[in-house]
Parts: C-alpha cells; structure tokens; sequence
C-alpha cells in the first residue's frame, strides 16, 4: 500500500465522518415502482457480507495450499518443487485479486488496525529482504546478526519499518523469494531453486531464507483469517456492524469500495503510474509477470460485486436496485465493467512490456484503452450513486 493509496482511505474515512449528512438523501422519493431502499436494500446487503465472508475463505483455502507447497519445497528443494511453489502462488494469487472490491471504506481489512499493509503492500524494495543484482549481502535474510529470528512476529514488525517501500510480508514477499529480480525483458525472474539447498546451495543463508518463506506464508493466512473472522455469520463483530447500518450508509460503502478501486486505485495507481513512468518496478507483480491477472481480477471483482455475483453463485446485487429505477443506467454499467475487463485482459502478457515505447505502439494503446474504460465506469458508479440517493467523494 503506497503514500497515494493511504491518501484513499484517509478520504474514505473523511466521508464516512460525515456519512449523517449524506445519508439522509437516500430518503428521497424513489423512481415510480421503485420499493424504498428500506425495504428492497437489506437482503442485498446481507448478500453482500456474505460474498465477502466467502471470498475471504477462499483466498485462505488457496494460500493454506501454497503453504503446505511452501512447506515441501522447503524441505527439500528441487527444480520440480521450485515450479510447483510458483504454480501454487499464482493460484493463491487470483482469488485475493477479486478481494480488492471489499476495500477503501475503512473495513477491517483497511482501517487503522486493518493488515492490508502486511498481505498486498507494493511496490517492494527488493533489498530490503534478500540479495540483489550487484548486492549480494543484501536484506534482512543476510543479516544474521541484526535479525538472529526469523519467524512471523519479526517479519510483521519489520514490514514498512523506516519506508513504505520496506515490505517485508504478503503475497509479493513471497513472489519475490519464489522468483527473485525479474531481470528478463521476455519473462518473469528465474530465481534457482539451489538458493534453498542447505549444503552446496547457492546465495548464502539458505536456511534462513526457507524460514522466512515459511513465515511470510504462514503469516499471510493468518492474516486472511482475522479479516474473514470479522465477516463470519454469527460470530463476525463488523458483519454485525455493518448489517445493522441505515442501508443507505452501506449502500454508500460498498459503492465508495468500488469506485476507489475502480478508479483512483485500478486505473491510476496500479495502471497510469506504470504507464507514466514506464518502469518495471511500478507494475503489481513484477516478480512474477502475474500483473496482468492482478488487474483482471480486481476488475471483476468490481463486475461480482455490482451484479452478486460469486463462481456459479448469484445472490442479489446492486444491479437490481439500479435496474428498478433506471434500466438504462443499469444496462451501460454492465457494459461498461465488460468493457473494462476486456480491455485489461486485451493488453496480455507480460504487462511490464505494454508499457514500454511511444505513445503509437500497440501495448501502450491496448493499456491507455483500460485506464479510460476504468475511468469510464467510475463515472457511472458514481451515477449509480447519485441514483439511489447517496453522495461519493471518490476521485475518478
């Protein structure tokens, strides 16, 4: 999580400050055969809470997975387990993208106690874990006499310790110590496998770099867990909160959710920036050359959350208040969220060469293309908003 993403949740928390003066234009009249949003918004939102919960579980199934993968490769490393471990990661990978669309109303995944910034903060700074190119003795892993434990509380400690780029934790931790410095134009970073060998490995410290893998891995579904816990049925302390809130002030979070990500944070922070400054090290997963799923996913995590939708499973969605009301509007956000990911999924892999190149060149086309889709349908989220009688603060 960047300087520019904390200036998201700051903004989101200022609106939720003042959510009683919004609130209250969600008691206008609604559109003619339009039920109340009393009335009509309550199972949606429990719908919603359920989608959430159920998400969360499944990204915890897939990294308890990549754990026990973690954990065989560890203990005896081979190229074969090397490939599994990174197969493992990239599976773990996509259910937590569609996760993204539950974030930026101050949730307990990103409020002031919220662990976000230990399972997905990005960009990393390499060196602070492990060796780099022309660095051999760099990061917490070399450093033996400074970090003599290696276990999940000294890793938590030390992510963001001193800098934002200081990530210690999470998902691309991990993908940094499966596949090391992406270094190829053509292909992700090939870390070997012999970094991980006890005797005759390569690197130094090759038992102290399978315990941090362990950890961070370990520490990653722990962490999962505390967020999923907050959503359980009976038991989740905010899904009892956020239940119980007036429909339209959660209404106005789910939508706030959605329109951050969308915006601010898809197209810009994790999209513009990278086409700004055409670097490598501004893309999501650089390590691994997996941006390009980290971007589809989060776009469709928008699309299920608009439409209730999860796997094989619909629930009941904002479309259907949307549509009630004004059936056109409902049709072009449809459209719009389709648009967006197909656009995304058009730029391909690997996103890191999309960037590159003029302004004429096709990869940068196809990503300027899903910035202004993006931008597109958060405009219209906003609509969504201003139809059902609520007010989003969200920079488009």
């Amino acid at each position: 999580m960047t300087k520019r993403s904390i200036r998201i949740l700051k903004s989101a928390a200022l609106v939720t400050a003042v959510a009683g003066l919004l609130t209250g234009c969600g008691s206008e009249e609604p559109a003619s055969g339009a039920k109340p949003l009393s009335e009509s918004a309550p199972p949606i939102i429990a719908a919603y809470a359920s989608l959430v919960q159920n998400s969360y579980i499944e990204a915890m199934d897939e990294t308890s997975s990549l754990n026990a993968t973690l954990a065989q490769f560890v203990a005896d490393p081979t190229e074969a387990r090397l490939e599994s471990a990174r197969e493992a990661w990239l599976l773990a990978r996509d259910p937590y993208g569609l996760t993204e669309a539950f974030r930026f109303y101050g949730g307990p995944i990103d409020d002031d106690d919220g662990p976000e910034g230990r399972i997905n903060a990005w960009p990393m700074d390499e060196a602070y874990v492990d060796y780099v190119d022309g660095d051999p003795n760099a990061g917490i892993i070399n450093d033996p006499a400074t970090y003599p434990t290696i276990d999940e509380t000294t890793i938590a400690e030390l992510n963001e310790k001193d800098g934002e780029k200081n990530i210690a934790t999470g998902y691309h931790a991990i993908e940094f110590l499966l596949w090391g410095q992406d270094l190829s134009a053509d292909g992700p970073g090939q870390r070997p496998y012999t970094d991980y060998l006890v005797e005759m490995g390569t690197a130094a410290n090759q038992e102290r770099r399978g315990q941090y893998l362990l950890a961070a891995g370990k520490l990653l579904l722990q962490d999962l867990g505390s967020v999923s816990a907050e959503w359980a049925p009976e038991t989740g302390a905010y899904r009892a909160s956020f239940v119980a809130l007036p429909p339209e002030e959660a209404l106005r979070r789910i939508l706030l959710g959605l329109g951050s990500l969308s915006g601010a944070e898809l197209a810009g922070e994790r999209i513009q920036v990278a086409y700004d400054t055409k670097e490598q090290e501004d893309e999501h997963s650089c390590f691994s050359d997996n941006t390009h799923k980290d971007l589809l996913n989060n776009a469709i995590g928008i699309q299920n959350v608009y439409l209730g939708r999860r796997a094989s499973v619909d629930l009941p969605g904002i479309d259907e208040l949307v549509r009630e009301r004004d059936p056109a509007l409902d049709a072009r956000l449809q459209e719009e969220m389709q648009a967006s990911i197909d656009a995304i999924e058009a730029i391909g892999k690997p996103f890191d060469q999309a960037i590159l190149g003029d302004d004429t060149a096709a990869g940068r086309q196809k990503v300027k293309k899903a910035i202004e889709a993006l931008r597109k349908q958060t405009s219209t989220i906003i609509e969504v908003a201003t139809l059902l009688g609520l007010q989003l603060n969200i920079e488009e």
